[in-house]
């Protein structure tokens, strides 16, 4: 049943590896098909139709990436990318062929699904590249000449292979492609094993190592070892319990270095040279080298003796709880360049991991980003607010985010912020639009002009994020009146008389979405939109021609002129051959209006 396929795919953990964000778009876009899942017909909910099967087909591709090896993934990316868009293939076409605009469910349903069905659409044919840099970084660490440990710790954080465990199961990865496949795939497994020891001896220790780590540890628990020099803060001389590292290149203990910068200086403590920011990234590889060493040792670091919500901050998020204690008091400062370089710090945090989105969340980093959309410096203004949208993505967090009153500043730096701030406030009320009580107050707050006006003068990306954050609130009928009103019809009609601008697929979404509602109907009707619309009709992709379709047949019931037109500019026999070849909902209007055209004649 294709209802508990979705169930399936939900229930999978946040993906993980090189392919994470194809796993998580194609698995996000599956779980917005639920609710057209609860209105099919017994005749298309069996386990046997094309949507069951293409369903199927991406429960089982999202498995088979958690499974398999992160290490293939990242070599093969290519190929693996082609099998994403295949599966994004499968179900587009299984949609054009359901005619759920029959079904009898929620208009906004229907428009919740029309949306989802021009994803896979977009999705089945245009991929994203794989990681250039990573690929770079992997074809040189395969070579013969030894690795740099910062290039192996690179390759481990874009692969998520941290820790003995992830090894450990990397490795039966690899064992079980092996199996799988009968050989070698593409020979390189060979290549596989040896980048996977390399990243064993840079990250972690094998577990043999740890054994005997710890029975020297039971030793020489009576001595003093001597602390090695690059284990011991450079300010305070002492052994680092949270490594940090500076602008400079250099490590200090976070809390030495952070009453450095808090004392005013600007420069590095050791080498004097003056910081460019002041953000402190952990050094992970530091810390697990230290944390080795003590255990060998027989060192307790003080971090042990921390209280239980202490331990589970620094389990489940990338900072400790001081660490984020430090980063909530650089926010509250009123130092502009510490507030600029702690919500560019939590930019980036909250980008990586959802465990990073609720520990920062939780630690009362919202309203203080909220506050900060108002600042005077434009990138402290794109760092809180894209700091917001990475956040955001936590379903948890959208109410916090929306109960800080962030929508209105949200609206305002839309208007005055520079074009990726203004990108990335566009891409934030789409994400809490997704909440759909949210789009009745962001429609309310002013949005819908300033998204007009990314919509026209924006970047390629700026005006696909607009059209997407408009098409969204759109679903509630009284954003449609206010898109209208601002005018918003012109400029879609203008894409499509140019097409060249790439903006043509979501014109159309966006008229025809607009078309439903009367008044939209009425200035659509005023603009001229006989010629564009038989254009489509004759040349565009299905989809564009669906929809196409779908507009002039609104605008023909309603009016006998606009029909007249319609055959008068030569759209009958483009009608009939999309009556006959179109996906079921183009062809039913081609019918349609082309019964139209014919009691017009007889009149």
């Amino acid at each position: 049943m294709p209802k508990r396929v979705v169930d399936e795919i939900a229930a999978l953990p946040e993906p993980r590896g090189p392919l994470r964000r194809p796993c998580a778009d194609l698995s996000r876009r599956v779980r917005l098909l639920a609710p057209l899942l609860d209105h099919l017909p017994a005749s298309s909910s069996s386990s046997s139709t094309p949507l069951a099967d293409a369903l199927g087909a991406a429960r089982d591709l999202l498995r088979k990436t958690r499974d398999g090896s992160k290490i293939d993934q990242a070599m093969r990316g290519d190929a693996f990318l082609d099998e994403f868009a295949g599966v994004n293939r499968q179900i587009h076409l299984a949609l054009d062929a359901l005619p759920y605009n029959t079904f009898h469910m929620p208009q906004e349903v229907q428009e919740q699904v029309a949306l989802v069905h021009s994803q896979f659409q977009r999705a089945s044919t245009r991929t994203d590249p794989p990681d250039t840099q990573l690929s770079m970084d992997l074809a040189w660490a395969l070579t013969d000449n030894p690795s740099d440990p910062a290039l192996l710790t690179r390759i481990s954080h874009k692969l998520q292979l941290h820790t003995m465990a992830d090894m450990k199961n990397e490795s039966i990865a690899l064992h079980n492609m092996v199996i799988s496949t009968a050989g070698e795939p593409d020979g390189c497994v060979d290549q596989m094993s040896s980048l996977l020891k390399k990243l064993k001896d840079c990250v972690v220790t094998d577990d043999h190592a740890n054994d005997a780590l710890a029975t020297r540890s039971a030793s020489i628990k009576h001595r003093s070892p001597i602390i090695p020099d690059e284990f011991r803060c450079p300010i305070s001389l002492e052994l680092m319990q949270d490594p940090v590292i500076v602008s400079s290149g250099q490590t200090y203990e976070r809390s030495c270095i952070q009453k450095w910068l808090d004392s005013g200086h600007k420069t590095c403590p050791k080498t004097q040279q003056p910081l460019s920011h002041t953000s402190l990234t952990p050094n992970f590889v530091l810390k697990s080298l230290i944390s080795q060493w003590c255990e060998a040792n027989g060192i307790e670091l003080p971090k042990n003796k921390q209280n239980s919500r202490d331990k589970k901050a620094a389990k489940s998020s990338d900072y400790d709880h001081a660490g984020l204690v430090s980063l909530m008091n650089r926010l509250r400062s009123g130092n502009q360049d510490e507030q600029r370089a702690a919500a560019g710090e939590i930019r980036l945090l909250a980008k990586r991991n959802v465990n990073n989105r609720i520990c920062i969340a939780e630690a009362g980093a919202i309203p203080l980003l909220v506050n900060l959309l108002s600042s005077s410096d434009p990138r402290t203004q794109e760092h809180a607010v894209t700091a917001l949208l990475n956040l955001s993505i936590h379903e948890n967090n959208k109410a916090s985010i929306v109960d800080s009153h962030a929508i209105p500043k949200i609206v305002e730096v839309l208007k005055t912020g520079s074009m990726e701030t203004r990108e990335n406030a566009a891409a934030t009320l789409f994400s809490l639009s997704v909440v759909d009580e949210n789009k009745v107050t962001i429609g309310a707050a002013g949005a819908i002009p300033p998204l007009i006006n990314l919509l026209c003068d924006g970047s390629p990306r700026g005006k696909k994020d607009a059209a997407t954050a408009i098409f969204n609130l759109c679903i509630y009928q009284g954003n449609k009146v206010r898109a209208v009103k601002a005018g918003i019809v012109i400029h879609l009609m203008n894409f499509l008389v140019d097409p060249t601008g790439g903006m043509i697929d979501e014109a159309l979404s966006l008229l025809s979405i607009l078309s439903g509602n009367p008044e939209g109907k009425i200035v659509i009707a005023q603009s001229e939109p006989i010629p564009p619309l038989v254009e489509v009709i004759k040349t565009g992709s299905p989809r564009n021609r669906e929809n196409a379709a779908a507009i002039l047949w609104l605008l023909c019931s309603a009016d006998t002129e606009q029909t007249l037109a319609a055959k008068a500019a030569g759209v009958e026999d483009a009608l009939k051959e999309l009556s006959e070849t179109g996906t079921d909902r183009a062809k039913r209007k081609a019918s349609s209006i082309l019964e139209l055209m014919r009691q017009a004649n007889e009149a």
